[in-house]
Order: structure tokens, then sequence, then C-alpha cells
């Protein structure tokens, strides 16, 4: 939550595609992505083309 006169920015590596695929076009690609996102606790499963965050349903956001 932002303070008073802050804006409320979510970090670009939370932002996900659909089905909680990672984004191989955020600075870094999709490595970089990963180890921001494991170092904030979330696992991340490599089973697919392109990686996916395990449970991403858990942590979504109402807007």
């Amino acid at each position: 939550m932002a303070l008073e006169g802050e804006r409320d920015i979510t970090p670009y590596w939370r932002t996900l595609k659909s089905k909680g695929e990672l984004n191989e076009k955020y600075p870094g690609g999709v490595e970089s992505q990963v180890a921001r996102l494991e170092a904030e606790g979330h696992t991340i499963d490599r089973s697919r083309k392109t990686p996916r965050v395990a449970d991403y349903e858990k942590a979504l956001v109402e807007v």
C-alpha cells in the first residue's frame, strides 16, 4: 500500500501472462523473472515450454 503522495506501482516481474506464464520480453528474460519471483518465495513450474508460477491463482490481486 502506498503512503500519502506516493504511487502504488506493481514491480514488472510480478505481472504474469495468462495462466501464470512468465514473460520472456521483460529485462533479463525469463531467468531474471524466475530469480526475482523465487526470491519472493514463489515456486516456478518448469515442466512446460514457458515456465509459469505454480499455484499463481492463490496470489492474484483483485483490481
